[in-house]
Order: structure tokens, then sequence, then C-alpha cells
């Protein structure tokens, strides 16, 4: 019984040490597990024989790889390998890729198999993801698509696909308005809990970003290509920027500058990616940007408190503005309709 023990352990090593890295030499891992290169052979022959593709090279400094196999055999993690891997799939519920019921059995899974202090630490960390709330349910990406969608990214592929426009909702996708579309995917990314697929449109000549739910990729993909680089070479935020309605420049279309009668800590708090900075005790200067000018003069008018203007006049007419629709909604009166443009 003590010889199968510490053949057991030496296995358990062996194969934690194999996946520590990708080549190992044989002489290493002997000296590593104390033991002859006859009894490492004889290791990874028992490995091989539950399932582990090892792959050997031959040679005076031969040794060992795990390689991929066709089946996915038990795996070794140490302790922050599995906490790490537990806080991911419980946080896999809001990624909108259609994986939750997966994801909740592979964390049963694998809380199944750790020991008593790890299951201790899993249960006592629990991960709530939650989404901001939407106007409509966010919709489901297939997981197949998004692996197709992957893949063509990796492989640098040039990608057709057919796009479905935005249907109402619970309307379904009629295909006859779909439009057949070719790309060279560069990026798959997330935003506001949709996936969406950042590419050069070869038909249109400049870059897109593609929702993921409303893509069906084609088979099989066209040719490689070379990846020419994002604008600005930074992927984060080129998709940031054309969420923000920005053309290049990355930045909100309508940026304005206003002085609050409010601590800095009162409002920075509410602030995401604004610029605060404290004048007084009871005074800050808020630099904050929006998609229109009545859209930034209506977010800094949330604050209760006195707003003085400091530029551009844009800002300042917005604030004009909707004073004006607001006494009109307060009295009954006809609201002004008109929107100045947005400046970039």
């Amino acid at each position: 019984m003590e010889v199968v023990q510490k053949t057991s352990g030496r296995l358990l090593s062996l194969l934690s040490l194999l996946q520590a890295r990708r080549d190992w030499p044989g002489a290493l891992l002997a000296e590593r597990l104390d033991v002859s290169r006859r009894t490492v052979r004889r290791d990874v022959d028992r490995l091989r024989e539950l399932g582990y593709p090892i792959v050997a090279s031959k040679g005076p400094d031969g040794g060992y790889r795990l390689d991929a196999g066709t089946q996915l055999p038990p795996l070794l993690f140490d302790d922050e390998q599995a906490v790490a891997l537990a806080v991911a799939l419980q946080s896999a519920t809001a990624t909108g890729a259609g994986i939750e019921e997966a994801a909740a059995r592979a964390l049963n899974t694998v809380r199944q198999v750790m020991p008593a202090r790890l299951r201790h630490r899993i249960d006592a960390l629990r991960v709530t993801a939650v989404e901001r709330p939407a106007a409509r349910p966010l919709p489901q990406v297939d997981s197949s698509v998004l692996m197709a969608l992957s893949a063509a990214v990796q492989a640098r592929e040039v990608l057709r696909f057919d796009y479905a426009p935005v249907s109402p909702p619970g309307a379904g996708r009629d295909s006859a308005t779909t439009s057949p579309r070719r790309v060279q995917p560069h990026h798959l990314v997330t935003w506001g809990g949709r996936w969406y697929l950042v590419a050069w449109d070869l038909d249109r000549e400049d870059w897109r970003t593609f929702r993921a739910d409303r893509l069906s990729p084609r088979v099989p993909t066209g040719p490689r290509f070379t990846p020419r680089e994002v604008p600005g070479g930074d992927v984060a935020a080129f998709v940031a920027g054309r969420f923000q309605g920005s053309d290049g420049s990355y930045d909100w279309p309508c940026r304005g500058e206003v002085v609050l009668d409010l601590p800095a800590a009162a409002v920075s708090h509410y602030v995401h990616d604004g610029l605060v900075e404290e004048l007084a005790a009871d005074r800050c200067r808020l630099v904050l940007g929006s998609w229109s000018w009545p859209g930034l003069a209506a977010t800094v008018g949330r604050f209760d408190a006195g707003i003085e203007v400091v530029g551009p006049p844009e800002l300042k007419q917005a604030f004009a503005q909707l004073a004006r629709r607001f006494a009109d909604a307060a009295s009954d009166g006809p609201a002004d309709s008109t929107v100045p443009p947005a400046s970039h």
C-alpha cells in the first residue's frame, strides 16, 4: 500500500510539472522527482494509460511534453488557479454567450473534486455578476457563433456572414432582410453586455463594429490576410470611441466644463469618465462629455446644486434650451423640439 501511495503521489507531481511548462528534459524531471530516468519513463507510460497525451522527444537531450489530445483528461490546479477558475465560472452568467448552464455545471464539477480547504474558500466567495439594467433583455449569442468568429480572427481569414438589421422587440429575424458582408476580422470584444466583432469591411473600405447576435457566419472562410492596425493602435480605445460617437478622436463628441456648488467628493462618486477638481470645501470643477449638448446639460443638471458654466458656449445654449423646455413642461405649454447639432 505504501508503494502504491508513493507511486500515485509521484504521478501527480510529474503531471503537475508537465503542466507547468511546455518541454521538460528527462534528466531534469528525474532530478526534480528524485528518481531515475527509467522511473520517469515508466511513470510517463502510466500517465499515457490514463489518457494524458505525453509526447517524447528522442536523443541525448530527449524529454517530454504534455500535448493536446482528443479527450480532456483530469487536470491539476494549484490553490490559486482553482479559486480563479471558480470565480471566472461564477462570473460567466453575465457574458451573454449562452453558456450560463454549462458554466454552472462546470463549477459544480470543479467544486466536487476540490479538497475541503478549497471548497470552504469557494463557498465563502460568492460572486454575483450584475449588469446595468437594460431597456429590454440583452440578446444571447450562440456559443458556436463566438467560436467561429474567434477562429477567423485567430486564423486571419476573410469572414463572410449575413447581417440582420435591428428587429423590433419580439420580432424574429427575417432572412430576406439580411445583408451579406465580407470583412477582415480583427477582434472579438464585449461592450455593455453585448458581443461585437471589430473588422475591416472590404466592400465599404472602412472599420466597422458588428453585433455578434445579428450575424450568421458563412462557410468556408475566405483567404488569409495581413492584419492592418486598428486606428490609434488600441482596440479598447477604438471601440470606446465608436460607442461614444467619436470619429477618430476617441472622445465624446461634446465636452464641457462647469463649476458646481458641491464638494468634489460628492460629485466624483457619480462621475466615471469625467474630471473632478476641488476648488474649495463646497465647490468643484467638473469636465464631462456626452453624446450631445442637451444631453451633457441634463447630466450636469442632475446635481442638486448651483451651476456655473465655464464653457463652451454650446453648453450654455443647451442649458437655456432645457430651461425653456422645463418651464413649458411645468406650465403644460408647448415644448421646444429643436435640438442643436452635436459639435465634433
